[in-house]
């Protein structure tokens, strides 16, 4: 390889403030992901429990053979750990070839968890090698999205083994917590948000996916945001005065969902609304936090229901800026599950706790080029049909998020920590 520039960046994750090398953020990511399994069986480690999950096995191997594939493999002397693997663990990056079904990844039964958490530990090596010889800034670009990628897959390996673990008949928990403090309800409040031209995107030279960029200039109308996001218990409300059984309340392909799913109440919860099924197991359900497991139809029908909509994504984000984005209740608390909302002013739980459904489809922005090559295909090519929600989750990395963050998934989706805030026009 050429003879690199030593590089050394400030850590994406905000919550200590203090600088560090790429090695140590690389270390501390790494480490995080193989920190989730801990006390997991080898067994739950491989099942898949529908076509749009992943076993925690196959996070833990497509995110060691990110870096192989685009970091270490830039190298023409490096040799693969196992060639065979650079398809089993390709997602749909189709430009560097073939990759195994998804639906199928739980159907591998080898490798073991020992022979990937090997993988991981050659990669990882090799990935050392590299940072004590330094590296240039290009390399240091695509590492640092190969971190922020599985911060990603930290979330989806957690979102992926509470659906897996709701299946059992046991319902397992994956860890225990300490029983909350009593909560009580926040007033819900609107608050007032910008109008005219105003610009949103990413600021500054830190970290940004491609799709969240370039920044440019949008108009607001008038309008205000919920001070917090929708309730256990206003939802509850909503279902029992009929919102499942309301056709008029729902997009058209939504109450299909409906009806074809025998949809009633959010993901998890139990048909007396009294419990739901956790990262902690079967609990009561705690009517003032957060509702959540919501899918994009749902967010828009109990929009509707309460006569208003839900905020667009330049709305939230115009709403978000100036906010501090790592606080809130991540995956660093340990909780694992939505809180409710402290009393306070202003707008609350905009990072954290669940992610926020906007009504605005996932698309590109005015001026926007997918990146050349492979990675090009991170993003770009699922502008489609997708709709974007905001702010991270309680099982998303502390500092992962910021205000201009896009994440996407299909209206449908409801297996991800996903929530709602109401909006209003004025």
């Amino acid at each position: 390889m050429l003879e690199p520039e030593t590089v050394s960046v400030s850590n994406p994750d905000q919550s200590d403030g203090v600088d560090s090398t790429l090695g140590d953020f690389h270390s501390r990511v790494r480490q995080a992901s193989l920190d989730l399994i801990d006390g997991l069986a080898v067994e739950d480690t491989v099942a898949q429990s529908m076509p749009d999950t992943s076993p925690s096995k196959w996070h833990l191997a497509h995110t060691t053979w990110f870096f192989e594939q685009f970091v270490l493999g830039r190298d023409p002397a490096y040799r693969p750990f196992n060639t065979d693997w650079l398809y089993l663990f390709n997602s749909y990056y189709q430009s560097v070839g073939p990759m195994h079904a998804r639906p199928q990844r739980g159907l591998l039964t080898r490798p073991t968890l020992a022979e990937v958490l090997a993988y991981r530990a050659c990669v990882d090596e090799c990935m050392g090698r590299l940072f004590e010889h330094g590296v240039d800034a290009e390399l240091a670009s695509l590492v640092i999205l190969g971190l922020n990628h599985e911060q990603q897959h930290q979330e989806l390996l957690l979102t992926d083994i509470k659906h897996l673990f709701s299946l059992n008949p046991l319902q397992p928990a994956y860890r225990e917590r300490q029983p909350a403090e009593e909560s009580s309800a926040t007033p819900l409040e609107f608050i007032n948000g910008r109008e005219g031209i105003i610009e949103i995107g990413p600021v500054g030279d830190g970290f940004a996916f491609d799709c969240e960029t370039p920044r440019h200039r949008t108009l607001l109308h008038g309008h205000a945001l919920a001070s917090r996001p929708v309730s256990n218990a206003e939802y509850a409300e909503f279902i029992r005065e009929g919102g499942y059984r309301s056709p008029t309340l729902w997009m058209s392909e939504g109450w299909k969902t409906v009806c074809e799913q025998a949809w009633a109440h959010p993901l998890y919860w139990s048909d007396t609304l009294e419990t739901e099924f956790t990262l902690a197991g079967v609990k009561p359900i705690d009517p003032h936090a957060p509702v959540s497991h919501v899918s994009f139809f749902e967010a828009d029908a109990f929009a509707r229901w309460a006569g208003m909509r839900l905020p667009t994504e330049a709305e939230w984000e115009s709403a978000a800026q100036g906010l501090d984005a790592a606080k809130g209740n991540f995956i660093d608390s340990g909780l694992l599950h939505p809180l409710a909302a402290s009393a306070g002013s202003g707008l609350q739980q905009m990072f954290g706790d669940v992610w926020e459904w906007t009504g605005s489809p996932y698309v590109s922005y005015p001026g926007y080029r997918a990146p050349g090559g492979a990675l090009g295909e991170y993003n770009g090519k699922f502008m489609c049909g997708q709709y974007v929600l905001r702010g991270g989750s309680c099982v998303t990395p502390r500092g992962h998020v910021r205000a201009s963050y896009r994440n996407f998934f299909t209206p449908a989706d409801r297996w991800q920590f996903m929530g709602l805030r109401l909006g209003k026009d004025r």
